[in-house]
């Protein structure tokens, strides 16, 4: 077992990379276990054009390498690896990897959210190229293109309706016959003229045509079983994500979805731990609001740590 740690962050996308440059700012030399997916889901974007600072855009994993290189710069230590057992009970708290055992005064969570797929090889190949899990992120690349949203829940009549802003038209699929949404959002949704609909259908194949990038989609109606060919150039899945949250089932309290609660800035029910991201949001889901709650979680865990007795001092 190593020796304890003032902090350490479990999560590596711009709230666990933003919470590791305050922290050690505050020369509490954070140790961040970066996981499967290090970097987060800006890794699978292309050009990002809402960070703030950059009016040109900028390329995802060219992002995500400056946060990691300046957090570092200020002397995080981050390790590749991934969490597979955390003990929450007792302070120091216990992380174990799969090469590593650590223990830390406190934690930060920042394991983020994974958005569900359709389990298409094709959507994975095209994420970033045409397939998107975020219409605040990529609407505005589809100015005059017709589009496609999966889903039928709020969610999706949500983004179906913000994307009505730059598309010329939005092809709504669903697998079901009747939709989840609430009936207010399917009103909206109905009577706007750039929506129509494709009920009780789903994605069969996204296609490129050998170009690297959307070119339409193959959908079968369930009922029918007639194959459909649709001309887009974008396909926003919208059914949902999944908290990245199992490891803290039963220490950390979560709500009814699995995301960790956070009260009184980003605390959790366990002092000591404190919870930033997508893993805690299931409303904005922006890197810039995942970086500034990861910034409130280093100042929260600052102050937790200053007023531990001779800890900063130790």
């Amino acid at each position: 077992m190593t020796s304890p740690r003032h902090v350490i962050i479990i999560g590596s996308g711009p709230a666990g990379l933003t919470s590791a440059l305050y922290t050690a700012r505050a020369n509490l030399q954070p140790l961040v276990i970066e996981g499967l997916e290090a970097g987060g889901q800006l890794m699978m974007t292309t050009l990002v054009e809402n960070w703030p600072g950059h009016r040109d855009g900028v390329m995802g994993p060219d992002l995500m390498g400056e946060i990691r290189a300046q957090a570092q710069k200020f002397g995080a230590e981050l390790v590749q690896a991934y969490v597979t057992s955390i003990d929450l009970s007792t302070r120091p708290f216990t992380i174990t990897t799969s090469d590593a055992t650590y223990t830390a005064d406190s934690v930060i969570v920042a394991t983020g959210a994974s958005a569900r797929l359709l389990g298409l090889p094709s959507e994975r190949r095209l994420m970033g190229h045409g397939v998107s899990t975020c219409a605040t992120c990529d609407g505005y690349f589809f100015r005059n293109h017709e589009i496609a949203v999966v889903g039928g829940g709020d969610s999706a009549l949500e983004e179906a309706m913000f994307l009505t802003r730059f598309a010329s038209k939005v092809t709504i699929v669903h697998r079901r016959e009747t939709l989840r949404a609430s009936k207010i959002m399917q009103d909206k949704a109905r009577a706007h003229s750039k929506i129509v609909w494709k009920l009780n259908s789903e994605v069969e194949e996204i296609c490129d045509g050998g170009k690297g990038e959307v070119t339409s989609m193959v959908i079968v109606n369930r009922a029918t079983g007639a194959r459909e060919e649709i001309p887009v150039t974008g396909v926003f899945v919208a059914i949902g994500h999944t908290p990245n949250t199992s490891l803290f089932k039963h220490q950390l309290e979560l709500d009814a979805n699995g995301y960790i609660l956070t009260r009184d800035g980003m605390k959790t029910n366990i002092p000591g731990v404190f919870a930033c991201g997508d893993v805690q949001d299931p409303v904005y889901r922006q890197a810039i609001s995942a970086a500034g709650s990861g910034c409130m979680a280093a100042l929260d865990a600052e102050r937790f740590l200053d007023e531990v007795p001779g800890h900063l001092q130790s």
